[in-house]
Order: structure tokens, then C-alpha cells, then sequence
């Protein structure tokens, strides 16, 4: 299986060790984790989205690699959530870490959840027939892979790229809190 990560191309696209900051799937000291994205769309949603981008000109200061990684056919437990936990801001990450340390606990090495970053639908690719034309619509996922990146290997798709400006109407952002 090929899945997608973005990265600032200053780093490494995948963690060695366990310094890794927190995320949704992992606390502290838990990495390494490695998110990825079941098509390129969900992996900038996940950047728009934590970065809360909404606005397309700012699209245009964007310069990120874009990895095509092979991450093989290994069968990824799915965390049984309900989905407002799996799809919630900051707020939802110590219950999706915690379901995450409990599957590693039962010998998960690999996780897969509805992705938090893209709307229902929201993956959206493309086909040719008399041009380019939009191919239908799905869910998207995200895999994460706990452990040393062994046997990862990577691709880059694109470098200083950054998302199409019709993907930000597919993000879904953060709750907005009143400000005070």
C-alpha cells in the first residue's frame, strides 16, 4: 500500500527515535509514530487543519515535500471510537492515545481511523475521460505506524509543493472558541 505524508523538507519524513512530539494517536515519549494519510488530499488537510490555513492566498507561502511511502499490507486495527472522539480537536487526543496504547498492548503495530483533518467525502481525486475531470469523492483515512521505520520506504511527490486551493471548503478545523 502507498500512503502519503507531508513533511517540511528540513526533517526527515519518518521518526527514529522517541522524541517525537505528541499527537493525536501517541503521547510524549511513545513515538515513534508515523502518521500517514490514505491519499495526498487528507495529508494537506492534516497541515491545513493543525496549521488552521483557511485562507488561499496564504496557500501560495506553502513549500512542503509531499512523500509517497510504501508502508506494505499489514492488516492496522481500527479504534473503536466513537467518531466525534475521532475526528475532535486537541481537546479528544488523550482518549485516541489512550486506545492507542491499549491496542499496542494487545500487539497492535499499526492503527487506522477515519481522518480528523478531511469533511465526509472530502478525499477527492481525479480521472481522465474527454480531460481531467473529478473522479468520485470517499472518506479519508489515516494509518499510523508505531515502532522504529523499518522497512519504510519513501518517495518524494512533490517538493515545495503545497495543497490546491479547493481543498481548504474539504478541511475540517478545529472547533472555533469565542474569544474572551
Amino acid at each position: 500500500m502507498i500512503a502519503f505524508r507531508q513533511v517540511d523538507a528540513r526533517y526527515p519524513f519518518l521518526w527514529e527515535d522517541s522524541r517525537q512530539p505528541a499527537g493525536r494517536w501517541h503521547a510524549d515519549g511513545d513515538g515513534p509514530a508515523h502518521y500517514f494519510a490514505d491519499t495526498p488530499d487528507g495529508a494537506w488537510a492534516e497541515f491545513l487543519r493543525h496549521e488552521d490555513i483557511t485562507d488561499a492566498a496564504d496557500l501560495e507561502t506553502i513549500r512542503r515535500q509531499m512523500w509517497a511511502v510504501e508502508i506494505g499490507d499489514a492488516t492496522a486495527e481500527r479504534a473503536p471510537l466513537p467518531n466525534r472522539v475521532l475526528t475532535g480537536g486537541p481537546e479528544s487526543y488523550e482518549r485516541c492515545q489512550a486506545e492507542a496504547r491499549r491496542l499496542r498492548e494487545r500487539g497492535a503495530r499499526r492503527i487506522v481511523a477515519p481522518s480528523a483533518a478531511l469533511v465526509r467525502g472530502g478525499a477527492q481525486g481525479f480521472s481522465v475521460k474527454d480531460g481531467v475531470r473529478r473522479a468520485g469523492s470517499r472518506d479519508g483515512l489515516v494509518i499510523v505506524i508505531f515502532g522504529a521505520p523499518d522497512g519504510l520506504v519513501g518517495w518524494i511527490a512533490a517538493d515545495a509543493g503545497f495543497p490546491s486551493a479547493d481543498l481548504l471548503k474539504r478541511v475540517h478545523y478545529y472547533e472555533r472558541q469565542p474569544k474572551t
